[in-house]
């Protein structure tokens, strides 16, 4: 048996709460968006109509009128194609009709690899009670049945993720008309978010990063509320939002509409990275083989740019290569539903993975960043670009912002 919570709505001050975001295992499974909402799956139940069961939160009139109405039965079928729905407050009766067929139970933790959160989840708190009631239960970890099943995307998965993309498009095409010398890197911001949601988009997938000058140097800023100067590089890290799906992509474009030569330099460097890495995103590559044959391809790039010598490489520390003063992040994470989707680095890649491709140089010194990012769908003979559509290449950039 395996059982999946939703998430909380997470607090704030006071009364106050944040946006409600669905698990994504339990929105992979069933498609329910709604706090509340718990799934089992027991194939092997002796009863037909307990091997697939949910409950989602039951309505009366206090709700519809503070918050809206919940799904009803008959909806949470047609969403989620399960027949057997109960309420949530029917949960323990019914559990007690199922628990003692399951020999072992999957239950689910974060078990992403960058996770750092303090904060204790439903999920945490449902396995100490499920101990207490039914001590005698093996458990087993749901997350890496998940991690290999949501590693690789449906149809339905990559027309979701694709709409983001496009989506995404055209919030670049909005800018590249309105990014000058004086405006404010929350007036950009503000641009995005309005075609996004214009667009049926909730919004960002995560915390926009609109850094120009020496901001785009660091890797996670997202004050966003500098000045945009004349001769400037912007660094733009933004994807919408569309269904739960998310899109990741980074632009680099010059605040006044024309690279200088040094600007011009890097950013080429880092786009033939970004196209080399992009084509060795196939089938039947590795995590570690890929970012080894990355990195010694931006080795050579800033070996060119002057930013090191071989003198440089030859002392370089085996656990911090040269290449890190300019470039210290990976090149690629899953993305699907979460921007870092879940995977597994030691699982060779598959048709219908889906990657960021993100090569940077930082040049702290030079008040200089450029990042190129598009998101890559793996398939049998090679591989899609989602963003391929989007606008990269120096000259059509220059183009469209001096239009």
């Amino acid at each position: 048996m395996a059982i999946l919570n939703a998430n909380d709505i997470m607090p704030t001050n006071a009364d106050g709460t944040m946006g409600f975001r669905q698990s994504a295992d339990l929105f992979h499974l069933s498609g329910v968006d709604q706090e509340e909402t718990v799934l089992i799956v027991f194939p092997e139940h002796p009863d037909p109509k307990f091997r697939e069961v949910l409950f989602v939160r039951e309505t009366n009139e206090h709700i519809a009128v503070w918050e809206g109405e919940k799904l009803s039965k008959e909806q949470a079928r047609q969403v989620s194609g399960i027949e057997t729905i109960y309420w949530t407050h029917q949960y323990e009766a019914m559990m007690r009709l199922m628990i003692f067929q399951a020999e072992r139970v999957y239950l689910n933790t974060n078990e992403h690899t960058r996770n750092e959160s303090p904060v204790q989840t439903r999920d945490r708190r449902y396995i100490q009670s499920f101990r207490t009631m039914y001590p005698l239960h093996t458990l087993d970890r749901l997350a890496p049945l998940m991690h290999n099943i949501r590693a690789i995307k449906e149809t339905q998965e990559i027309e979701l993720l694709q709409t983001a993309c496009d989506i995404t498009e055209l919030g670049i095409e909005r800018l590249l008309a309105f990014i000058k010398p004086g405006v404010m890197e929350y007036e950009i911001e503000a641009e995005l978010l309005h075609e996004f949601i214009r667009n049926r988009s909730r919004g960002f997938s995560y915390t926009p990063i609109i850094a120009s000058g020496a901001s785009a140097c660091v890797l996670h800023y997202i004050e966003n509320n500098r000045e945009c100067k004349d001769g400037d590089v912007i660094l733009l890290d933004v994807g919408a939002e569309y269904a739960n799906y998310a899109a990741d992509l980074t632009r680099s474009f010059p605040v006044n509409g024309r690279f200088t030569k040094r600007q011009r330099a890097v950013y080429d460097a880092v786009l033939r990275v970004f196209k080399h890495a992009k084509s060795l995103l196939v089938t039947g590559n590795i995590w570690d083989e890929y970012h080894v044959e990355v990195e010694k391809y931006m080795e050579s790039e800033l070996l060119g740019l002057g930013l090191l010598t071989k003198h440089d490489i030859e002392k370089q520390a085996p656990d911090w290569p040269a290449y890190k003063k300019y470039f210290p992040h990976g090149t690629s994470h899953f993305i699907g539903i979460d921007v870092h989707d879940v995977g597994n680095k030691y699982r060779r890649f598959e048709p219908g993975m889906v990657f960021t491709c993100e090569p940077g140089i930082y040049i702290r010194e030079e008040g200089l960043g450029i990042r190129l990012e598009n998101d890559i769908l793996i398939t049998k003979d090679g591989n899609h670009d989602l963003m391929g559509h989007i606008p990269i290449e120096a000259e059509e950039i220059e183009e469209l912002m001096n239009k």
